[in-house]
């Protein structure tokens, strides 16, 4: 049974990651920004555990954690959560800004920071959920993409420093996916939201898995997940 640390569980592709996780027996802790929402968490997952943090501030995640039990053994720690508040360069306010960097980039760089000595034993796996807004940047997208392409950035000196440790690193790059996050997003774009159209979450948790089972002679660094064709 591996022991699993995620991020953004509560919809999505992180709410798919951590059934799939959860159905064929493993250990979960969760992350949730108040004690209502790990309540609400505990209740969807029957026996997973819970840590309070706001991903929003990552300047408190240490002082969150050392007030928390922790896993002794981590086996993959899974950054899933995100926000996407879209803008030209000229609209968008330092509020803006600052918190997408801080939910989609600084909190996954201290919460790795803060766990890697438990990754490093159990030669760990952190996996990364990107987008394709981090491997290019479209009009009023500058602030997430930024935040994504730093995401980059992030895992790949992450794998560069960690690979004698053991520790594996993969970024997985989903398309546009039927989530809360994607509905907010065409609303903020004036369009229609059309599930049927994007992909299913549980389409990217599959990749997810399929990195994590990986035998350990080798490892995916990179993974694009792109909504395919259904007919019609």
């Amino acid at each position: 049974m591996a022991t699993h640390v995620i991020t953004g569980a509560g919809s999505g592709i992180g709410e798919a990651v951590a059934t799939r996780l959860l159905e064929r027996g493993d250990e979960l802790w969760l992350f949730a920004r108040d004690a209502g929402r790990a309540k609400e968490l505990a209740a969807r997952f029957p026996g997973a555990h819970t840590l309070v943090a706001d991903l929003g501030n990552p300047d408190r995640l240490s002082w969150a954690l050392g007030h928390q039990n922790l896993p002794d053994r981590i086996d993959s720690l899974l950054h899933i959560a995100g926000v996407a508040d879209l803008g030209g360069v000229g609209e968008l306010t330092t509020k803006t800004w600052n918190n997408t960097l801080a939910v989609n980039l600084v909190t996954p760089a201290e919460l790795t920071r803060l766990l890697l000595p438990q990754l490093r034993v159990s030669k760990g796996h952190v996996v990364f959920i990107n987008s394709g807004a981090g491997l290019r940047a479209n009009a009023e997208w500058g602030a997430y993409a930024a935040s994504k392409h730093g995401l980059k950035a992030l895992a790949d000196a992450l794998r560069e420093e960690e690979h004698t440790n053991g520790v594996r690193v993969t970024s997985v790059y989903p398309g546009r996916t039927a989530t809360p996050m994607q509905q907010k997003v065409r609303q903020q774009e004036g369009q229609e939201y059309d599930a049927q159209r994007w992909i299913d979450p549980n389409s990217v948790a599959a990749t997810v898995l399929l990195a994590l089972d990986l035998p350990r002679d080798a490892e995916i660094n990179d993974l694009s997940v792109r909504p395919g064709y259904t007919g019609g």
